[in-house]
């Protein structure tokens, strides 16, 4: 019998794999009953009913982590709750490393799993033999052990999240395909879908599009930025092996592959380094359960390693060969969240192979997301902000999901730039740069020169996780912008113009510090939630009674937009422009930048005439720049804003002048170790919406004596309670080590928190990180008067700690 479709919901999620089934449940169990599930054909038809079932709870951050070993606690408790068996079994999982780099890896991950408090050890090649004795360890150089980790049956997992969302009261409707998702005023109005030739409209004010990889067509129709695509993704099963018992999930990521024993088969599965995109000119009206065509060719490298590495293959029959698409996005991270260009159109899509151990988790995040109107924790790594309108292009996909598949077992070093789909987004200064040495990274598409090699120094990354080939380039650079001057391209910025009668109690409103400022001035500030956790990390300049100038993260622009556009009432008369890519910014920084600005500029830049945190429009060259007296690096500089058409011009006259200083150009990585000797916070890594402002110590940035602000009251409460924990600055006392993030902080011998960010300080002279510690019922004087250790890879590094900059603490040289 047919389901009647409901002419109303409250949501209606758009596909049946694990992600929408996962979220009906969710949103079920959350009380709300009025919550319809459409699928196109059957259940799991798409990705989830060939998906591989593994359960690693250990991912690269904490709330992935938290996710993972959600999902995992879930599929256990799923078959009691509703009588489907899902399969699940901890059987553990082993990785190897066949080479030092990747023995540092997976020694990183054991670190970084103990401060997650996940069950987690390091292993000799003889006790991996013991645990699997099929295995040929001649090679292997390291393995790491996960008890708790196991494997299930995905459509399984599907099918019991799907009960258990019938058993609270959502409805699923199978053979129903949606044809629109329709709008009125910016928000979701109504969903159009048609089932056995007949058209149906479902009122509701939420979709969630759950599609996979058919979630970018469905978002396009909607105006909705969904990068994603489709990738071919090979399995084999072999016959049963006699007397293969139970054994862990085996990962040699070096070999590209992973084994599962499953009733006493064998499962090999790959990430090939070259991936094989699939269904670029769409995915046929009737894919229901399909497999595509076998390539032998293409996997034939795969398995011979895989027979050497597990000799009783080479007798195994083969029963099945599996080929079965798969979605990837163009940074190896799924989507979750409201997208910013349609309110109530959220996204759960683009898991990238692990989608099963990510959609509980995921599930659960975004129907507590959807109830409560923000996310129950920092979930920026997975926010469907970060997309670039610009990805969707098809063209850029297939190019660059060749390469995502592969990078899930591929070597995660530090700085790992993608190699497909550049030069999509590129400064007016790429050319000149390019010219001069520059050696280029890549953000949101943005080429952003990461630093300049020498002459006859090769132009590329020789990737490890030691120093890398340029460690002394950055070092030269660093020291430059510390005692000469630099110059930095940094037009990547986001450029956001807010203006109109109402710019100013907005922007106030938003704003934790004052916006209502005289024109020319500069305010740094935060964007808050109501928890006082940071939305967003910016400088205001105040243009004009009825116009603002707002800088953000290059990689923040669409989610910094998207928060603002959410929060303008009706009623107030703003409007908010994008005008990234109108200017150009050129950095020039450091304790020599007055003396060259005065080479290329009539204009006064005495503390008197040009005081900090104040912009003025200036004569450069022949050119006309507005600069900005302000510091990412902190040393006396100025940003310069000069018109895209001018850009070159000013460029080739600061290079000119700058032959007498000393001027050398510098490059983001250098950016980043100044910033983090001064102890400068980085949103994404040290600063989240989980971070409360106070405890990110950046309570000077906040002004409780204005009008209400979003997340003030938050901040006098934490006042009144104290602090739970802060945000130290760490320095290793081994001028040797690096840190990159993410490694675990030791206080008096037990591991209490991981490192957000670190980097190399050429000044300091070692390597520096920032990270919070909990502090409790603690004195400023409690907290240093600790021992502190950094655990990297296994070992515990002694560790200098501070609450104050290490690097000028007074910011005098900011100002001088």
């Amino acid at each position: 019998m047919k389901k009647p479709i409901p002419t109303k919901a409250r949501a209606v999620i758009i596909g049946g794999g694990v992600s929408g089934c996962s979220v009906a449940y969710h949103l079920a169990r959350l009380g709300w009953t009025d919550v319809v599930l459409l699928e196109r054909k059957q259940l799991t038809c798409g990705t989830t009913w060939h998906a591989a079932g593994l359960i690693g709870q250990m991912r690269g951050s904490l709330n992935m982590t938290r996710l993972a070993k959600y999902s995992a606690d879930l599929y256990v408790k799923l078959e009691a709750e509703t009588g489907i068996g899902t399969g699940m079994k901890q059987n553990g999982s082993m990785t190897m490393a066949l080479t030092e780099e990747r023995k540092q890896e997976i020694y990183r991950q054991a670190s970084l799993a103990r401060a997650f408090d996940i069950d987690v050890r390091e292993i000799s090649p003889q006790e991996a033999k013991e645990m699997y004795p099929h295995l040929n360890i001649g090679d292997i150089k390291a393995a790491v052990h996960l008890p708790l980790d196991g494997q299930c049956d995905p459509a399984n997992i599907a099918m019991a999240l799907a009960k258990g969302a019938r058993q609270n009261g959502a409805t699923i409707i199978e053979g129903v395909k949606v044809t629109a998702v329709n709008q009125k005023d910016g928000r979701v109005s109504s969903v159009t879908c048609e089932q056995d030739g007949e058209i149906y409209t479902i009122e509701t004010e939420n979709v969630v599009n759950a599609a996979g990889m058919w979630g970018r067509t469905l978002a396009n129709m909607s105006g909705v930025t969904v990068p994603l695509h489709a990738c071919e993704h090979f399995y084999i099963v072999t016959e049963p092996i006699p007397g293969l018992k139970q054994l862990p999930v085996l990962r040699v990521p070096d070999e590209c592959t992973y084994y599962k024993e499953d009733a006493g088969k064998m499962l090999i599965g790959a990430f090939e380094l070259k991936a094989k995109p699939w269904g670029m000119d769409g995915i046929r009206e009737d894919f229901c359960f399909d497999q595509l065509p076998e390539d032998f060719d293409h996997f034939q490298p795969i398995l011979e390693m895989a027979v050497k590495r597990m000799p009783m293959l080479e007798t195994a029959g083969i029963h099945t060969f599996f080929n079965g698409p798969e979605s990837f996005t163009p940074d190896d991270r799924y989507y979750l969240g409201e997208a910013p260009e349609l309110k109530g159109y959220w996204v759960a899509a683009g898991y990238n192979s692990i989608g099963i151990v990510s959609s509980g988790g995921a599930g659960m995040a975004l129907a507590q997301w959807m109830n409560d109107g923000e996310p129950p924790f920092d979930l920026w790594e997975v926010d469907i902000r970060r997309a670039q309108p610009f990805q969707k292009n098809r063209a850029y996909l297939k190019e660059r999901v060749s390469e995502t598949l592969g990078l899930l077992y591929a070597d995660h070093f530090p700085y790992r730039q993608m190699a497909t789909a550049r030069g999509v987004r590129r400064s007016p200064l790429h050319e000149h740069l390019k010219a001069r040495g520059a050696v280029f990274g890549e953000v949101a598409g943005n080429e952003r020169a990461n630093w300049f090699a020498k002459e006859g120094q090769e132009r590329e990354y020789k990737y490890s996780w030691n120093r890398q080939n340029w460690f002394e380039n950055q070092r030269d650079e660093h020291l430059a912008v510390r005692n000469g001057v630099g110059l930095f391209d940094m037009s990547s910025f986001g450029k956001l113009r807010v203006e109109g009668r109402d710019a100013c109690a907005f922007l106030n409103r938003l704003c934790a510090n004052q916006m209502d400022v005289a024109a020319g001035r500069i305010v740094y500030t935060q964007m808050l939630n109501h928890k006082g956790g940071i939305e967003s990390d910016l400088t205001v300049t105040r243009l004009s009674e009825n116009a603002f100038f707002l800088v953000v993260p290059g990689a923040t622009l669409q989610r910094d937009l998207a928060w603002l556009r959410k929060n303008l009432t009706s009623d107030e008369f703003v409007v908010i422009t994008d005008v990234t890519a109108g200017e150009a910014v050129l950095c020039v920084m450091g304790p020599k930048s007055r003396e060259l600005m005065q080479k290329v500029s009539p204009n006064d830049f005495s503390n008197a005439s040009h005081p900090f945190a104040t912009a003025r429009e200036i004569e450069v060259g022949m050119g006309l720049a507005r600069a900005h007296r302000v510091t990412y690096v902190g040393e006396l500089g100025w940003e310069l804003y000069v018109s895209s058409d001018q850009a070159a011009h000013v460029f080739e006259a600061l290079e000119e002048a700058g032959a007498d200083v000393g001027l050398k150009l510098c490059g983001l990585h250098t950016l980043d170790s100044c910033r983090i000797e001064k102890a400068f916070r980085h949103f994404g890594h040290d600063i989240t919406d989980e971070d409360h402002v106070l405890e990110a110590g950046l309570g000077f940035a906040v002004r409780l004596n204005k009008q209400d602000f979003i997340g003030r009251e938050a901040v006098l409460r934490k006042q009144e309670a104290g602090l739970k924990r802060r945000m130290l600055q760490f320095k290793l006392d081994d001028a040797q080590p690096l840190l990159f993030h993410n490694e675990a902080i030791v206080r008096d011998g037990k591991i209490v928190s991981i490192v957000t960010s670190g980097n190399y300080g050429h000044h300091l002279g070692g390597a520096i990180g920032l990270g919070y510690m909990p502090c409790e019922g603690q004195s400023e004087a409690d907290v240093l008067g600790s021992k502190y250790e950094i655990e990297i890879a296994g070992t515990r590094l002694s560790a200098t700690a501070s609450i104050a900059p290490m690097y000028d603490p007074k910011s005098e040289r900011v100002r001088a």
